[in-house]
C-alpha cells in the first residue's frame, strides 16, 4: 500500500548515483544548456547558497488556463522575474527551479535559455505537494551541502539585502525566515464561522520566503518528516518539530506571492515603482 510520502514522490527522484558522492540529479531532469557552457558557469564556493524554487503549483485561486508561474509580468512569465532576481547575487552558486514535469521545457524556453540564466543548471520535476517538490530539489543538488534557501516561484521582488541578511541571521540558529508583522486584526475561528478569540497581533508576523537552512538541517528534517507521515505548510515547520530554532528576519510588505488576479495588479505596480525608482537612480 503506497503511502501519502510515496505518493508525492514521483518516479523522477532518482537515486544515489553509483560512486558519486552527492544525490544524482533527479531523474528527468533538464540541463538548461549543453555541457561546456555548465561549466563555464559560476562555480560554488564553500557554504554558498543554492536555491529551490518550488513552482509546481496549479494555480487554482488564480484561475485561468496559464499557471501562475506563466502568467506575463511586462511581458515576461512570472517565474523568469523571480529566477533572474537571484542571477546577480554573488551569494548564490546555484538555483534550481522545481515545476511540473509537463511543463520542465516551457520553463527552460520561456525562463531560462531565453534570459541567459547561468546559474539555473538543472530544472527538477515537481511532486504532489509543494513539500514534495522542495523533497525533489534537494535530491537533485550536486552536490549536496552549504546553504540552502527555498523561494516560492510567485515571488518576483526577492532582493540581495533580504538574502544577505537571511544569510547573517543563520548564525547561531538552525533557519532563518522572512516575516512582516500582522496589520490586519487576527481571529481563531471555528468551523462554525463563530470567533473563538482575538490573536495578540503584536507576536504575529506573516511568513514569506527565501527561507535558508544549513544543508544537513534541512535534509534531515525532510527525512523526519517523511518517517512521521507529516507535512508541513513552509519548510520551516519541518525544522521546528525537530526542535530547531528559526530566526526571523524583518521582510518587506512589496515581496509579494502572486496567487490571486488582484496580486498580479499589484505587482505590476510595485515593478513599476521599482523601476521609476531605478530610473531615477540613473538619472541623478
Amino acid at each position: 500500500m503506497s503511502t501519502r510520502a510515496d505518493a508525492g514522490r514521483p518516479a523522477a527522484v532518482a537515486k544515489r548515483a553509483k560512486g558519486a558522492d552527492g544525490p544524482a540529479a533527479a531523474k528527468g531532469a533538464r540541463a538548461a544548456r549543453p555541457k561546456s557552457a555548465q561549466t563555464a558557469g559560476p562555480k560554488p564556493a564553500p557554504m554558498s547558497v543554492t536555491v529551490l524554487v518550488p513552482a509546481a503549483g496549479s494555480g487554482s485561486r488564480m484561475g485561468g488556463r496559464v499557471k501562475k508561474q506563466f502568467l506575463l509580468l511586462d511581458g515576461l512569465p512570472v517565474l523568469a522575474h523571480t529566477l533572474r532576481r537571484f542571477e546577480d547575487m554573488p551569494e548564490v552558486c546555484e538555483v534550481i527551479p522545481v515545476v511540473p514535469e509537463a511543463e520542465m521545457e516551457e520553463c527552460l524556453e520561456m525562463c531560462v535559455d531565453s534570459q541567459g540564466l547561468r546559474k539555473v543548471r538543472r530544472v527538477v520535476p515537481g511532486g504532489r505537494e509543494r513539500q514534495d517538490s522542495v523533497r525533489n530539489g534537494l535530491m537533485a543538488m550536486e552536490p549536496p551541502g552549504g546553504w540552502v534557501m527555498v523561494h516560492d516561484g510567485v515571488r518576483p521582488f526577492v532582493t540581495r539585502e533580504m538574502v544577505s541578511a537571511l544569510i547573517l541571521a543563520l548564525d547561531g540558529c538552525d533557519g532563518a525566515v522572512l516575516a512582516v508583522p500582522a496589520k490586519d486584526t487576527l481571529k481563531e475561528v471555528g468551523t462554525d464561522r463563530l470567533v473563538r478569540k482575538t490573536l495578540d497581533r503584536r507576536l504575529l508576523w506573516h511568513v514569506q520566503t527565501p527561507q535558508a537552512f544549513p544543508y544537513r538541517v534541512i535534509a534531515e528534517a525532510f527525512r523526519k518528516a517523511y518517517a512521521d507521515g507529516f507535512y508541513g505548510t513552509d519548510e520551516a515547520s519541518l525544522v521546528e518539530r525537530c526542535g530547531g530554532s528559526v530566526r526571523v528576519v524583518a521582510g518587506s510588505y512589496a515581496n509579494i506571492k502572486i496567487t490571486t488576479p488582484e496580486d498580479m495588479i499589484l505587482a505590476e505596480a510595485i515593478l513599476a515603482r521599482l523601476r521609476g525608482a531605478e530610473a531615477a537612480g540613473k538619472a541623478g
